[in-house]
């Protein structure tokens, strides 16, 4: 009867990975985490649209560059140590507005995680991680609502799921621990939760923790969680060996099978889908070994599902519009429209440029930066149908 029962289950799992929707799913991929593969190399703008963005620079508009989030007609920067939130016109570069609502207030943050951007509604969500909460601003900076999320968790990852919801990433994985969710949903407008159920035999965490005399060290994959796929979303739970596409319903369907099971290394090998696109998938293994006196490790390997070939290779992707520069395709994506971007400090650049390393946009906005300027942002899309 036993024996019956699991073949019903791998038959409904196999159902689930093949039928239905191909445009999103194919078969389902199985990827061997210890094997050596061939490689490739691509030109990024071969398979991706890239945009450059100069941010402007003001005495009131300097920034590192770190992109929280990108609309149609804005791009959202943060100085998160500051607290300021920057907003920039997306199509001039130029500094719209500036907001800074940094304290221990009700309607402040101690410390911005993520900033997330609903257009449709003009809001802006600032996941403050130390205070278990989300704030919620229009964008002139005016104070909503604040939402609240379940104590004890981390929310490394946060995303505009749908009209109603956002999707979170709690990183928060104490070891053998089955009952803690990774992925949860939470309402925008009064903080209801649904939590997104992964099956897993036992919870692994990533975090390696080394303790030296009285102090406590910890270092882990910074890889997100989450990936945006074709108006669906893959949630990449380290603990089980299925990676799963959450659906617009949010029912789970594998999408993605790793061997050999992470519950049979020592130590284990973790797999994370990064860019996904029409033709490629793209993924980082990453080994959870770490030497903190020497302070290196966690060894990666890059590597790419090829959907036509139905192949896997490790790969190298270049950027045809910066000679010798290549491009980490595991980096986390930001929505839909725009899989990742990349700072590029303009002092770099302008060396790049006198070099003659530069061609296209790039060069031309290269040829009016000064070495102090704010950086530019290079923003990784899907190729446009058009």
């Amino acid at each position: 009867m036993k024996k019956s029962n699991l073949i019903l289950v791998v038959i409904l799992l196999m159902l689930m990975g093949c039928g239905g929707d191909k445009s999103a799913t194919d078969n389902l991929v199985t990827v061997d985490v210890t094997a050596n593969y061939p490689k490739k190399e691509l030109i990024l703008q071969d398979f991706m649209d890239v945009e450059y963005i100069p941010l402007g620079t003001t005495d009131e508009f300097l920034t590192r560059g770190k992109v929280m989030d990108v609309g149609k007609d804005i791009v959202l920067v943060a100085n998160a140590r500051e607290g300021d939130i920057l907003i920039f016109d997306r199509t001039t570069g130029q500094g719209v507005k500036k907001i800074n609502h940094r304290g221990q207030g009700s309607e402040e943050y101690l410390l911005l995680i993520n900033l997330i951007l609903d257009e449709a509604n003009d809001e802006m969500f600032a996941n403050d991680g130390p205070s278990s909460r989300i704030q919620v601003y229009d964008l002139l900076g005016n104070f909503k609502r604040s939402i609240p999320y379940k104590k004890g968790a981390f929310v490394s990852n946060i995303y505009n799921y749908d009209k109603d919801y956002l999707l979170c990433q709690d990183t928060y994985a104490p070891d053998n621990t089955g009952s803690v969710n990774t992925f949860f949903l939470i309402s925008k407008q009064d903080g209801g939760m649904k939590d997104i159920e992964i099956p897993f035999e036992k919870k692994i965490s990533t975090v390696i923790v080394e303790k030296v005399g009285d102090m406590v060290y910890g270092n882990g994959p910074r890889n997100s969680l989450i990936v945006p796929f074709q108006n669906n979303w893959i949630v990449t739970e380290p603990s089980s060996d299925t990676v799963y596409m959450n659906q617009p319903d949010n029912s789970l369907r594998p999408f993605m099978v790793r061997t050999p099971s992470v519950h049979t290394m020592e130590p284990e090998v973790f797999l994370f889908p990064g860019v996904l696109t029409d033709h490629y998938y793209f993924m980082q293994t990453v080994k959870k070994e770490y030497d903190f006196a020497a302070d290196e490790g966690l060894p990666t390997t890059d590597l790419l599902y090829d959907r036509q070939e139905k192949k896997i290779y490790k790969y190298t992707v270049y950027n045809n519009d910066f000679s010798e520069r290549t491009e980490d395709m595991s980096l986390r994506s930001i929505n839909n429209e725009t899989t990742f971007y990349a700072i590029l400090e303009a002092n770099a650049l302008v060396e790049a440029y006198e070099k003659g390393k530069l061609k296209g946009k790039l060069k031309e906005i290269a040829a009016k930066l000064d070495e102090e300027d704010n950086p530019v942002i290079m923003l990784i899309k899907h190729k446009s149908p058009f």
